[in-house]
C-alpha cells in the first residue's frame, strides 16, 4: 500500500495542475464528504469488528468464564461489522472487489454451522429400565444412570433396581410446551456476572418447569415402569429421583451437589418428583457452575433416574486415591450412621478411615466423630428425616473391620475396571452388602510436593489465629474475612473473599468462582463442596472447630491449606511458594465451540498489503476481510485528490526538521486553517491523537542505531543481500515515507521506518466510550529469530502498559479501548516514542545484555518523561 501511496505522492507532486474552478472545486468538496462519509462507517465498523474479535481473544486466552450468550454476541457482533465494512468499500470503489462477498458468505456459512450445531438426537425412548442400560446409553440416560446400569448388568455388583426417564423425554417435555424457547430467552437476557440477579432467574426457571404439565405419553410411560419395577420387588417401598445429567460425573467436571434430588419418593409423587429433579438443572450453584466450567445449557439434556430406597444402616463416600497428595495414600472413607447425606452435604461431622490398598487391607488412621444424628426414610412422608442416634453408638466407629475391608476391596476392583481413581456413595444396605449409589471419576490436582512443602520455611513473624481441620482442597489464598450463614449471603460475596461457614454444603459452590479460600466448621474431604473447591482450584480446610470464634469478618488472613493453618494478614512468601490456581475454562464445551469458531473470525493471514497474494479470494476469516477493507479504503481516500487535481484534498507534506518524509491527508477538520500549498506546518495541525503520536516521537532525540555484534551485522548483512526490498537504489516497500489521515479527533497512520512498518489508529475525545487506539507492527531487517524477539520485545512493553497485546511470529497487534481522553493521549505518546526509539532493535535482540540495556532505558524515558509529560 505504500508504495502504491508513494507512487500517488510522486506523481502529484512531480506535475503542475490547472487550478479548478469554484463550481468544480465546490462539486469536489461535497464528493469527498460523502467519501469521507462512508469513510467513517467503515472505521466505525472496523472498530467495534475488532473490538469483538479482541473479546474472542481474551475469552479464549483469559480463562475467565463466559456463556453462549457471549458467544452469539460477539459472533454477530463481528459479522454485521465486516458486511458494514465491505458495503462501505463498495461505495468508495463501487464494483472494484467482487471478491469480497462470496468470500464473506463463505465464511459467514462456517459460522453459523458451527454456532447451529445441535446435540446428537437420543434414540426415541423415554424410559429404560436399569436392566437394559450400561455405559454405552450415557447420551440417553446421563453418567450417572449409565454407570450405575453398567456395575449392576456388566460386574454384577449390588445396585438398587430401578430404571431412568432419558434426555429424549426431557428434549420433547421442553419442545413441545414452549420450556426450551422461555428458558432460552430468560438466559440469553441474563447477566452472568449478577449472582442476586441470577437468582431470581433461577426462582422464574424452576417455577415455569414445575408448572408445566409433562406430555401424557411421558407421564404414562414413567407410571408404567414404575408398575414393573412394583413387580419386581417385594414388598412396599419408596423412590429415590436423582437428576443424570450428560456431563455429570465426567473427569473433571463432577456437577458434585450441583443439581437436585427427590428421596423417599411415594408412587403418587412421581411426576413432580420429576419435573422438581428437572427444575434442578437451573439451582443457581448449577447454572453458576455451568457457566464457570465451559458449559452451554443446551448441552446439558437432563435424564432423571428412579431408584428403589436403600435405608442403609451406614453410608458415606468412599475414594481410591488421596485428592489431597501429601503424606499417605490409600482408600479415604467418610462414614456416617444412616444414609450418606449428611457426609456428601458436608453438614454433620463424620467418621475418617483411611485404607491401606494391600490385598488385605489394613487400617492406617481413623477419626471417629461424634454422631448425634442420622437421616432415614420417614415413615409416612416423602423426603428423609433427621433422627437421633442411640447414645451407646454415638462414639462407635459406623463402619467394622469387615465392612471395611469389603468397601476397600470393592473400591479397588472398580478403579482397576475403570482405569482410574474413583469416587463411591454407597450404603450398607440391612443384609449387610455394600449396595452403590454413585460412581464416578475422583478429580485429583496437581500440587505441591512434600519435598517443596517441606522445603518451605514457615514465616517467621506470621501471626496463627487457627489450626487443624482438615485440607479438603491443596493451595494457599489470602482475603478478607466473610461470614457466611444464610443463602441470601451468597448475593453480596466480595470477590477474593474467604468464606468461612459452619457447614460445607453445596449451595457454596456457587461462590468458588469468586472465594479466594474456604473454611468451615464440619465438612470432609469427599463431601460435595470439597470436590467443587477442588475442581476450581480453591483452597479449603474443612472441620475448623473453632474457626467461627476466631475468625473476625473483615480482617484479612491467609489461608494455607495444605499446612492446615490460617495466618493474620498476608503471608506473602506462601502465596508465592503456592500461587491459587487460574481456574481455566479451557478444553470445556463452550471454551472448544468459541475455539472452533474462531478460527474462522480472528486469524490473520493477510499482512503484507506489497504480497501478489492480498486479494479477496485469500481472505479465510473476517480479520482477513477487515484487513483487506480497510488497507483498500485508505487508498481510496488518498487517491482522490490526485484523481481530481484537487490540492484541497490531497496529501501535504510536513515541513518538520527531521530527514523523514511525513504526509498529511486532512479528512475533516485536523488542520486548524485553510492551507492551500504543498507543505504543513505542524502549528496547523489540530489533530488530538496526532498531536500525541509527535509528542511522543519527538520528545526524546534518536540516539541512532545500536551498536552491532558480530551476529546481529552479518544477519543484516544476510538479508540486505538477498531481500531486494532492502538494496540501496531500488524502489523498496520500506522507504522511509509515512502518511496520516486525520481530523480533531482522528488519526490513522501508516508507517515505513527503515525496515519495518505500522500501522497506527486512534479515536480519542472526551467520549471515553468510543476512545480507541489500534497498533499493528511487522518487519525489520535481521533474521526472522530475531525479528520475533523484537516484536515479543515492545508486546511486552506495551502489555506493561495496559494494552491488550497478539502476537504472531514478528506481526505484532496490541489495543487499548474506552479509556479516558488523557490516558489515550499518554498511550500515544507511547506509541510515538516507540516508533523512534525501537528502530533496529531486532539487530541485538541475541544479545541478552544489550536487550536489558534498552529495556531499562526505554522504561525509563516511558516513565520519567512519556508518562510524566
Amino acid at each position: 500500500m505504500m508504495v502504491r501511496i508513494g507512487e500517488i505522492f510522486s506523481n502529484l507532486f512531480s506535475k503542475k495542475t490547472d487550478p479548478l474552478d469554484e463550481a468544480e472545486a465546490e462539486r469536489l468538496r461535497l464528493e469527498f464528504k460523502e467519501r469521507y462519509h462512508h469513510f467513517k462507517l467503515l472505521l466505525s465498523a472496523n472498530n467495534k469488528a475488532l473490538q469483538n474479535m479482541t473479546d474472542i481473544e481474551r475469552a479464549l486466552h483469559a480463562g475467565g468464564a463466559f456463556g453462549m450468550a457471549f458467544v452469539r454476541d460477539r459472533c454477530t457482533g463481528v459479522s454485521v461489522n465486516v458486511l458494514r465494512m465491505i458495503n462501505a468499500l463498495d461505495h468508495l470503489s463501487p464494483g472494484r472487489y467482487p471478491g469480497l462477498t462470496p468470500r464473506f458468505d463463505a465464511i459467514r456459512r462456517e459460522v453459523n454451522r458451527i454456532l447451529s450445531a445441535k446435540p446428537v438426537e437420543s434414540k426415541d425412548t423415554h424410559v429404560l429400565p436399569l436392566s437394559a442400560i450400561d455405559r454405552t446409553a450415557t447420551g440417553l440416560v446421563g453418567g450417572k444412570m449409565a454407570m450405575l446400569g453398567e456395575l449392576k448388568n456388566r460386574l454384577g455388583l449390588k445396585v438398587p433396581d430401578g430404571f431412568a426417564v432419558t434426555t429424549h423425554a426431557y428434549d420433547r417435555f421442553f419442545t413441545e410446551t414452549g420450556l426450551r424457547d422461555e428458558v432460552n430467552r430468560m438466559i440469553q437476557s441474563a447477566d452472568l456476572e449478577d449472582v442476586e440477579g441470577l437468582y431470581a432467574l433461577s426462582v422464574r426457571i424452576r417455577k415455569e418447569i414445575v408448572g408445566t404439565s409433562i406430555p401424557e405419553d411421558i407421564a404414562e410411560a414413567i407410571r408404567s415402569e414404575w408398575r414393573a419395577l412394583e413387580a419386581r420387588v417385594d414388598g412396599p417401598f419408596t423412590l429415590a429421583v436423582r437428576s443424570s445429567a450428560l456431563g455429570e460425573d465426567a473427569a473433571g467436571s463432577s456437577f458434585a451437589g450441583q443439581y437436585h434430588s427427590e428421596l423417599n419418593v411415594l408412587p403418587g409423587d412421581l411426576l413432580e418428583a420429576y419435573k422438581s429433579v428437572l427444575a434442578g438443572k437451573y439451582n443457581l450453584q448449577a447454572i453458576v457452575y455451568r457457566v464457570n466450567r465451559g458449559f452451554r445449557d443446551e448441552d446439558i439434556p437432563m435424564a432423571v433416574g428412579y431408584l428403589q430406597m436403600v435405608d442403609g444402616i451406614s453410608g458415606g463416600v468412599a475414594y481410591t486415591s488421596n485428592p489431597i497428595p501429601g503424606d499417605r495414600d490409600g482408600v479415604y472413607i467418610n462414614s456416617v450412621w444412616g444414609l450418606p447425606k449428611a457426609v456428601v452435604d458436608g453438614s454433620a461431622p463424620c467418621d475418617l478411615f483411611v485404607m491401606s490398598k494391600d490385598p488385605e487391607p489394613v487400617l492406617i488412621h481413623s477419626e471417629i466423630a461424634q454422631k448425634s444424628h442420622r437421616y432415614g426414610e420417614c415413615d409416612t412422608d416423602s423426603g428423609l428425616c433427621r433422627l437421633g442416634v442411640d447414645e451407646e453408638f454415638r462414639k462407635q466407629p459406623s463402619l467394622d473391620k469387615k465392612q471395611r475391608n469389603d468397601l476397600v476391596r470393592l473400591a479397588l476392583r472398580l478403579e482397576q475396571y475403570l482405569n482410574g481413581p474413583q469416587d463411591l456413595e454407597w450404603v450398607v444396605a440391612p443384609d449387610g452388602e455394600i449396595c452403590l449409589l454413585q460412581c464416578r471419576p475422583l478429580f485429583e490436582r496437581t500440587v505441591r510436593s512434600k519435598a517443596s512443602m517441606n522445603a518451605s520455611p514457615l514465616p517467621d513473624m506470621a501471626e496463627l489465629i487457627v489450626t487443624g481441620g482438615v485440607t479438603a482442597s491443596s493451595g494457599a489464598a489470602s482475603g478478607k474475612v466473610v461470614v457466611a450463614g444464610k443463602h441470601a449471603d451468597i448475593f453480596g460475596f466480595p470477590e477474593g473473599g474467604v468464606l468461612v461457614t459452619r457447614q460445607a454444603l453445596p449451595v457454596w459452590a456457587s461462590l468458588m468462582n469468586r472465594a479466594a479460600a474456604v473454611i468451615t466448621t464440619r465438612g470432609g474431604v469427599t463431601g460435595h463442596l470439597a470436590s467443587v473447591a477442588r475442581e476450581f482450584g480453591v483452597p479449603a480446610i474443612f472441620s475448623v472447630e473453632d474457626a467461627l470464634e476466631k475468625l473476625t469478618p473483615g480482617e484479612i488472613v491467609t489461608v494455607d491449606a495444605d499446612s492446615r493453618r490460617v495466618y493474620a494478614g498476608h503471608v506473602k512468601e506462601l502465596i508465592r511458594e503456592n500461587p491459587p490456581d487460574q481456574r481455566p475454562i479451557a478444553n470445556t464445551p463452550i471454551y472448544n465451540l468459541l475455539r472452533a469458531v474462531g478460527e474462522w473470525i480472528t486469524p490473520l493471514h493477510l499482512l503484507d498489503p506489497e504480497d501478489i497474494s492480498f486479494k479477496p479470494e485469500n481472505c479465510r476469516t473476517y480479520h482477513d476481510i477487515t484487513r483487506f477493507v480497510h488497507e483498500k479504503s485508505v487508498q481510496e481516500m488518498f487517491v482522490f485528490g490526485k484523481d481530481h487535481n484537487f490540492l484541497e484534498r490531497s496529501g501535504k507534506q510536513l515541513h518538520y526538521k527531521v530527514p523523514m518524509q511525513w504526509w498529511v491527508l486532512n479528512l475533516d477538520d485536523g488542520f486548524g486553517k485553510a492551507v492551500s500549498g504543498k507543505y504543513i506546518h505542524l502549528d496547523d495541525i489540530v489533530s488530538t491523537p496526532m498531536l500525541a503520536f509527535w509528542e511522543g516521537f519527538a520528545a526524546i532525540p534518536w540516539d541512532g542505531p545500536p551498536a552491532l555484534d558480530r551476529g546481529g551485522f552479518l544477519s543484516v548483512m544476510f538479508q540486505s543481500t538477498t531481500n531486494r526490498d532492502l538494496v540501496t537504489g531500488l524502489r523498496s516497500r520500506y522507504a522511509e515515507q509515512n502518511y496520516f489521515m486525520i481530523s480533531k479527533n482522528f488519526c490513522s497512520l501508516n508507517s515505513r521506518l527503515g525496515y519495518h512498518f505500522s500501522i497506527l489508529e486512534a479515536l480519542i475525545s472526551n467520549r471515553v466510550i468510543e476512545n480507541y487506539i489500534s497498533f499493528q507492527f511487522k518487519g525489520g531487517a535481521a533474521d526472522i529469530s530475531r525479528r520475533i524477539r523484537r516484536t515479543e520485545f515492545i508486546g511486552e512493553i506495551l502489555q506493561d502498559y495496559g494494552f491488550w497485546v497478539k502476537i504472531r511470529e514478528d506481526h505484532l497487534s496490541a489495543r487499548i479501548r474506552e479509556e479516558s481522553e488523557e490516558y489515550m493521549k499518554k498511550h500515544m505518546a507511547l506509541l510515538g516514542y516507540l516508533t523512534l526509539h525501537t528502530r533496529q532493535l531486532d539487530m541485538i535482540m541475541s544479545n541478552p545484555s544489550q536487550v536489558e540495556f534498552y529495556r531499562d532505558k526505554l522504561k525509563k524515558d516511558i516513565e520519567g518523561v512519556i508518562l510524566r509529560g
